[in-house]
């Protein structure tokens, strides 16, 4: 059997924070094109002879950013992974991963296939993570050889480089987890990738056809396993159901998404206290999976920015507890704040939108509108508008700015109100400023806020002033673009992949 290899993107929620949690109330959220990749193998070629009496099956996990190295146990009776040696901390998302997928093997194979399975499990898994650098931070690298906070001084780094771990701060408390992040989604696109790529590997699913056909239904399906795998996988390892946003961007691209309801994994966590594995997958596989998603990217011409700011990351968990706490103490305040923000966030989906459709329909003035518009402060926009479907398209530019600065100040105020730090002061005047450059169309902190991330998006060729701007307010511009693609298979290890590409970018004289 070759290695199967699968990836999957991080993501950037830019409206529908907190609000997101909660039914019906919808976020946007772009996939990028930074990508986690999951590559499994046979762990041995040759069966041993008595290998049918096993009862147990190895499973290895290697991650070679961290230098770890695990190895498991895989009960072919019970599916419960016994750990057996381990240079170091577990990883829950890729263990419960291995379980769903055997179990999800196990529970749809065929009658006539299924001695083709259990070789394929007693062979082994061999698998490897690898995550592209954008999803860890690399700012104290740069500053420790002293190199400016420029994309370029990332692009600088090898592909998939090693993980340094953050040191404890010197009073005992580490504001950022030990590995530092950049808040793309690591864990959702990681535990996508390697469901994605086990499913395939014990053909469950076959993501081959992605190359030639998208809408076809066999695909669809395939797809929507792997959706309800991961789902699944990743809400039991981080022991909640989240909304499911990220894991829903991993598998299918950016969208428009609706969570579903969280009683779908209710047997799921009940399985936690032991019921057959293979029970529980068909009860899911069978449930209500009621989450909506549409199709959404930002118009064309348009390009999202990430931004690095100096401060530690912020606890996701710890700001959404506080959020809800609120609610309860203050129903009626938290329901108007919440009204507004749905409002707010569904005029900034109807401007973009409307941008798309104009784009469409009249490409070459918007082109041009755009071009002119990217070395303008917006307040000089509107002057750029003669004919009636330039002005649609400058009045929808500047509707959207504004509901994105109607996002914020609720945001802002919801924040407050809870006690956390939603949009920070910091934060605000980097906004602010950002807002105000030249073709700069929206800015604002993505997904939960914090201090982790800021993110622009901007007009025609704006992107590269904006990033050495940022770099002044002690920002670091990140390499992450939007990239509409989900989950895929991929070709080749990226290791052999990146080693090709930046060989033949070295142009020779």
């Amino acid at each position: 059997m070759e290695a199967v290899v699968a990836s999957a993107p991080g993501k950037v929620l830019l409206t529908g924070g907190y609000l997101i949690l909660e039914r019906p109330n919808a976020g946007l959220v772009l996939s990028t094109n930074s990508r986690f990749f999951a590559i499994v193998k046979p762990l041995y070629h040759q069966l041993k002879p008595d290998s049918w009496a096993w009862g147990w099956t190895d499973v290895k996990l290697t991650s070679p950013q961290l230098s770890r190295e695990s190895i498991y146990k895989l009960s072919l009776k019970n599916l419960s992974l016994e750990y057996v040696s381990s240079s170091d901390s577990k990883n829950p998302f890729v263990e419960q991963a291995v379980q769903y997928c055997v179990a999800a093997a196990r529970a749809t194979v065929d009658k006539n296939k299924k001695d083709s399975l259990e070789k394929l499990l007693l062979q082994g898994l061999d698998i490897t993570i690898l995550g592209s650098n954008d999803f860890y931070s690399y700012r104290n690298q740069i500053e420790a050889r002293g190199l400016p906070l420029t994309p370029d001084a990332l692009a600088a780094l090898p592909p998939f480089a090693s993980i340094t771990f953050n040191a404890e701060e010197s009073n005992g408390e580490n504001c950022k987890p030990e590995v530092a992040k950049t808040g793309l989604g690591s864990s959702a696109a990681m535990t996508t990738a390697v469901v994605a790529a086990l499913l395939h590997y014990l053909r469950v699913v076959d993501l081959s056809s992605v190359l030639e056909d998208h809408q076809h239904e066999k695909y669809t399906a395939d797809l929507d396993l792997v959706h309800v795998i991961a789902q699944t996988a990743h809400c039991i390892a981080q022991g909640k159901v989240g909304s499911g946003f990220d894991v829903s961007s991993a598998v299918y691209g950016s969208q428009r998404y609706v969570r579903f309801s969280p009683e779908v994994l209710s047997s799921a966590q009940v399985a936690v206290k032991g019921t057959p594995l293979q029970e529980v997958v068909l009860e899911i596989l069978k449930g209500t999976w009621d989450h909506e998603r549409t199709k959404f990217s930002l118009p064309p011409l348009m390009t999202l920015l990430l931004g690095e700011p100096g401060t530690g990351g912020s606890s996701t968990p710890s700001m959404v507890g506080a959020v809800k706490k609120w609610q309860k103490a203050d129903p009626q305040k938290s329901l108007e704040t919440w009204r507004k923000l749905s409002e707010a966030n569904s005029t900034l989906e109807t401007q973009l939108s409307t941008l798309s459709k104009l784009a469409e329909q009249h490409w070459d003035e918007y082109e041009s509108l755009i071009k002119s518009c990217s070395i303008l402060k917006s307040e000089k926009w509107i002057q750029q508008a003669a004919k009636p479907n330039q002005e649609a398209i400058i009045k929808a530019l500047l509707g959207a700015r504004d509901a994105m600065l109607r996002i914020r100040y609720h945001m802002h105020q919801m924040g407050e109100a809870a006690g956390v730090p939603i949009e920070p002061e910091s934060q605000t005047s980097l906004l602010d400023a950002t807002m105000n450059m030249e073709g700069v169309l929206l800015a604002g902190v993505p997904g939960a806020g914090g201090f982790d991330a800021v993110f622009a998006v901007t007009l025609g060729d704006s992107g590269s002033h904006v990033a050495s701007s940022w770099s002044s307010f002690n920002v670091l511009a990140l390499l992450v673009r939007e990239d509409p693609h989900g989950v895929s298979l991929e070709s080749a290890d990226p290791r052999t992949k990146e080693i090709t590409s930046s060989i033949s970018s070295v142009h020779i004289e």
